[in-house]
C-alpha cells in the first residue's frame, strides 16, 4: 500500500472577543481492504471533542477531501498550529 504524502494537520481558531476556543484535526489512515479513510477531530480546545471517519476506495480521493475540508476550514479562520508551540 503506498505510503500517504498527507501529513496530519492541526488547526485552531481562537477568538477572545467571541469567546471562541476550537481546534480541529485531519488525517488520512490507511484501511484493511486497500482504501484509506478521511479522520477528523473537533471542538473546543480543552475538551475531548468530537470525531468523525469517512472512508474511501481510492487514495486520491481520500486526499481531495482532506484538501476541501482543510481549505473551508482555512476560510472560515482556522490557522495551523506552530511547530515549536509549548500548548499543553
Amino acid at each position: 500500500m503506498p505510503a500517504h504524502k498527507t501529513q496530519p494537520l492541526h488547526l485552531r481558531r481562537i477568538d477572545r472577543a467571541r469567546n471562541m476556543a476550537r481546534f480541529y484535526m485531519l488525517s488520512i489512515q490507511p484501511t484493511l481492504f486497500g482504501g484509506a479513510s478521511l479522520v477528523r477531530y473537533w471542538g473546543r480546545i480543552g475538551t475531548r471533542g468530537q470525531a468523525m471517519m469517512q472512508t474511501f476506495d481510492e487514495d486520491v480521493s481520500a486526499d481531495q477531501a482532506f484538501a476541501r475540508v482543510e481549505r473551508r476550514k482555512r476560510q472560515r479562520g482556522y490557522v495551523g498550529l506552530a511547530a515549536n508551540s509549548s500548548r499543553t
